[in-house]
């Protein structure tokens, strides 16, 4: 049985324009163990079906609905806030994209640590401390049992991601998300943050979902992969499928975007246009104005999933076969 199963999810959001369709109809699952990748432009929904979720959008600014929404056997749009609380944190992590953001300035790092053991592991005060310098200790972090003392701003950005991250794990979750976990750092600190969350990955048996706008990561991390355009998932399979095989016209953009060894001196491929207005919805593709494949049946009617190998999907009318190449992604 999946660990979560997700079934036509929608979250809208009120505007004095409309009603926003930030997520509209998005449906995936996950493996305990998998690791699923979560891509697409900034602003596709990814974020926010994460938050979604984790139930963590205020209700007083959003409507969020779904068929389905089962974790581990249980639906978790019919929980109320308080058995939400003990999964949230427990069960289901979240490494959230700005650590400075997400951290408390004014409570040390200790407290901030030991505030989640003891919620959910019911860890006494000096327990919990020694728990929260192991965790420090596990993610790298040199000086530990002095560091629980300071202060979010004392610490580099690398340093408040590895914190984030120790919080995340601290209750040895069955699934965590990590959205955009690695955006804000330099392209070293990236790597190790990155290989720290696979070795722990693999140490816990969890389940992930990985959001992130690096493909080249993805492609390596991830087993499973969901493109997401327009609060929708356009695509998705297994992700040697997804970067060799791509089947829908945004993935095949994408790919097209990355810079490749073997174009030096090309100019990149931008994917044309901006993504639509998601206050005004229309009955068709999307992605239809910014398509290179499109076909005659694009400008009609809005395309059905269809199956291009076991398990690999994509939402397009187009004719992909000129696109496919063995080369497309040094995978």
């Amino acid at each position: 049985m999946a660990l979560l199963k997700v079934k036509n999810l929608h979250t809208h959001f009120s505007t004095p324009k409309g009603d926003l369709r930030a997520v509209d109809g998005v449906s995936f699952s996950i493996e305990h163990g998998q690791v699923l990748g979560l891509v697409g432009e900034s602003g596709s929904g990814k974020s926010v079906t994460a938050l979604s979720l984790m139930r963590l959008i205020p209700e007083s600014v959003s409507i969020t609905t779904a068929d389905e929404l089962i974790f581990d056997g249980v639906n978790l749009l019919d929980l109320s806030e308080t058995k939400m609380r003990s999964i949230r944190g427990r069960r289901i992590a979240m490494i959230f994209q700005d650590p400075m953001r997400s951290l408390n300035p004014v409570l040390t790092i200790g407290d901030q640590l030991a505030e989640t053991l003891i919620l959910h592991m019911a860890l006494d005060k000096g327990a919990a401390r020694k728990r929260a310098i192991d965790l420090l200790d596990r993610v790298g972090i040199a000086r530990a049992e002095k560091c629980l003392d300071e202060y979010p701003h004392q610490f580099s950005g690398g340093m408040r991601q590895r914190v984030m991250i120790a919080m995340a794990l601290s209750c040895s979750p069955q699934l965590l998300i990590a959205d955009e976990a690695t955006t804000a750092l330099d392209v070293t600190i990236q790597a190790q943050i990155v290989d720290l969350i696979k070795d722990l990955q693999k140490e816990f048996s969890m389940a992930v979902i990985w959001i992130s706008h690096d493909l080249e990561l993805v492609a390596s991390f991830c087993d499973q992969v969901a493109v997401m355009y327009a609060g929708r998932i356009v695509e998705s399979g297994p992700a040697r499928d997804i970067f060799y095989r791509p089947s829908h016209g945004y993935t095949i953009g994408l790919l097209q975007c990355m810079p490749r060894i073997d174009d030096i001196g090309q100019p990149l491929r931008p994917i044309e246009g901006t993504p639509p207005n998601m206050t005004d919805p229309v009955n068709l593709c999307p992605f239809l104005p910014r398509c290179c494949i499109a076909v005659p049946n694009c400008q009609t009617e809005m395309p059905e999933y269809k199956e291009v190998s076991p398990s690999h999907i994509a939402a397009c009318f187009g004719d992909v076969k000129p696109y496919r190449s063995e080369s497309a992604f040094d995978y």
